[in-house]
């Protein structure tokens, strides 16, 4: 296995056959960063040093979610959204958006898997760390606390998906695996009461300073925040308002750059309120950044994830007015996608581009040979800020760093290797031209190994629940205080704030509900939220599998397009296999056949 951390890739029935745990080395600022080695189950509660490793063992795991391996079959939650689409070589891995996703499709008992190892290993930790004898009753509340937040992170994520999930709250022989599901409630609950003791155990602090050496660990900020989320999704929106505000008196606040935001530097900033944590280790990295990135990124990257141009063309002008193509190219959305291709098409083209082109269908008679990058770059430029920040869009550049030194690169169609100083961005779909992403992609020398990823990735931060906030408020008729927090979040980028012109006028309570999600889209995107905010609010359909929607090029040219499967892919069936060993279980419906 590539992660130190054994990640163990077997079903829950075998979890608890399991004598043998692969923990890390006892220093709690490296959170499972440092080399692992084993201890027998029945040792490890015998001291406090290997009961820390134990409880790091926990956090470990969270990596194991696909971070570590997403490039090489685990994908990101958020390509299954309407903001990524896979590259074509990966598309297999996403059936639910190709329309012949069944009980038996990988990914579903992958993610199973993937959460129950987690739970299990929580479990391991809350029911047996009492026995430690040489642990304060203080660190061993604080461990049991940080282990009920992790397991209600896990029942979390699998409630999300398969809406009613068995409860295991101990680790069992692996002949009592035989549970039925409980109902979607009944988790809910659960997840609840295991927030509720993290955020009532005196000894889990509100948050940790940047220069302590707990930060990363969970904390009563992370507890408030993901209990808000659970309120969410049960429309209990005065409750989650009560727990988003308990968050905004603990100490966090937004990080002043957007941009400067997902660096290195400032990933243990006051706005991360739970991040994943990693080290430009082999087996303690991820490959996040080499499936962001592009071939000019350090270490050459492979830019599996393809934004897709319904996020890009959801930003806002400057001025908070809604962003129209015709505003920018009169007569575009009348025009086929390849005919406005023209508009996309760099300056001084060669002959045989210019041939190419015209054979493609591009209207060639609207090509400016000296202005046409000009001309679409003004379509870009004066937009909401995190356009930029998130997104390579056509004729920005792209600091590199794959021939070891810092050289700055245009990202022009048609692509051509050229050298110094006009260099192009170079991707592994230079035969199309599409969005690419920007957020957590390396700049310049930033890393020059893409497969050794070392930025921390954000689970909760304080954007998200500023944003999470306004919806409960907005959800209880507050429309007025939720405005406040969004333009919270937007004055950060220096964005028109709401209620300041006729563009930004809020129009009651329906009309801010829109904004708060696409502000949501604008502030979040590439940070495992918007398929489970397309979830919740039952808009995916409508997003992602409206005509001709697919991996397409930044003209609307579609390389493949998405089949709906039915209502019932909303949630996800139960594996196959592991309704095969549990006879208890039952399958959602519209997956019985």
């Amino acid at each position: 296995m590539n992660d130190m951390k054994a990640k163990i890739k077997i079903s829950l029935w075998a979890l608890a056959g399991i004598v043998m745990f692969s923990f890390t080395g006892c220093n709690p600022d490296l959170l499972d960063k440092v080399p692992s080695y084993q201890v027998s189950s029945g040792t490890i509660w015998t001291t406090e040093n290997l009961a820390r490793q134990a409880v790091t063992g926990v956090y470990g795991y969270l990596r194991a979610g696909g971070y570590a391996t997403q490039d090489a079959g685990e994908p990101l939650f958020d390509v299954m959204s309407s903001v990524l689409d896979y590259d074509l070589n990966w598309l297999g891995n996403i059936p639910m958006k190709q329309g012949n996703a069944n009980p038996n499709s990988g990914i579903y008992m992958n993610k199973w898997r993937s959460f129950y190892e987690l739970i299990y290993r929580a479990n391991d930790v809350i029911n047996n760390i009492d026995l430690v004898p040489d642990m304060s009753n203080a660190l061993k509340g604080q461990y049991k606390a940080e282990c009920k937040f992790l397991r209600a992170f896990g029942y979390f994520r699998l409630n999300q998906l398969f809406r009613g999930v068995p409860i295991y709250l101990e680790n069992l022989e692996v002949t009592e695996y035989t549970k039925a599901r409980s109902t979607e409630k009944e988790v809910w609950d659960a997840i609840l009461a295991d927030l509720t003791d993290c955020i009532n155990e005196p000894n889990l602090p509100n948050k940790y300073a940047a220069s302590n050496g707990n930060y990363g660990r969970a904390t009563k900020g992370a507890a408030y925040a993901l209990r808000g989320k659970v309120y969410l999704w049960m429309a209990e929106w005065a409750k989650a308002e009560a727990d988003f505000k308990a968050v905004t008196t603990m100490g966090y606040a937004l990080f002043s750059d957007y941009k400067a935001l997902f660096k290195v530097a400032n990933e243990r900033c006051d706005e991360m309120i739970f991040s994943i944590q990693f080290l430009p280790i082999s087996g303690y990295s991820h490959r996040l950044t080499r499936a962001f990135g592009n071939r000019v990124t350090g270490g050459s990257a492979w830019n599996n994830y393809i934004v897709n141009p319904s996020l890009a063309e959801s930003f806002e002008c400057a001025d908070g007015k809604p962003f129209n193509w015709d505003d920018f190219l009169p007569g575009y959305s009348s025009m086929t996608p390849k005919q406005r291709s023209v508009f996309f098409l760099r300056n001084n083209m060669t002959a045989g581009e210019i041939t190419n082109m015209t054979t493609f269908g591009a209207d060639m008679t609207k090509y400016l040979p000296t202005e046409n990058e000009a001309r679409i770059l003004a379509a870009f430029t004066n937009r909401d800020p995190r356009l930029g920040y998130n997104i390579i869009t056509p004729y920005s550049t792209y600091l590199g760093g794959v021939s070891g030194s810092a050289v700055t690169y245009t990202l022009r169609w048609p692509w051509r290797r050229i050298t110094s100083p006009d260099f192009d961005v170079q991707t592994d779909t230079n035969a199309k031209f599409y969005y690419l992403v920007r957020k957590f992609v390396p700049e310049g020398t930033e890393s020059l190994n893409i497969n050794l990823g070392e930025i921390d990735i954000p689970l909760i931060r304080y954007a998200d629940v500023l944003l999470c906030l306004a919806e409960a408020l907005n959800e209880q008729g507050k429309t007025d205080e939720a405005v406040t927090y969004v333009n919270m979040v937007r004055d950060r980028v220096k964005h028109q704030l709401l209620n300041t012109n006729s563009f930004t006028t809020v129009a009651g309570k329906d009309n801010m509900r829109i904004r708060i999600r696409n502000e949501r889209y604008w502030e979040l995107p590439f940070e495992e939220h918007m398929y489970f905010d397309e979830l919740r609010w039952k808009t995916w359909k409508e997003k992602a599998f409206y005509t001709g929607n697919g991996m397409t090029e930044v003209w609307g040219l579609a390389t493949y397009t998405y089949r709906w499967l039915g209502d019932h892919n909303y949630i996800w069936p139960i594996p196959l296999t592991e309704m095969q060993m549990n006879p208890n279980l039952t399958q959602n419906t519209g997956w019985q056949n």
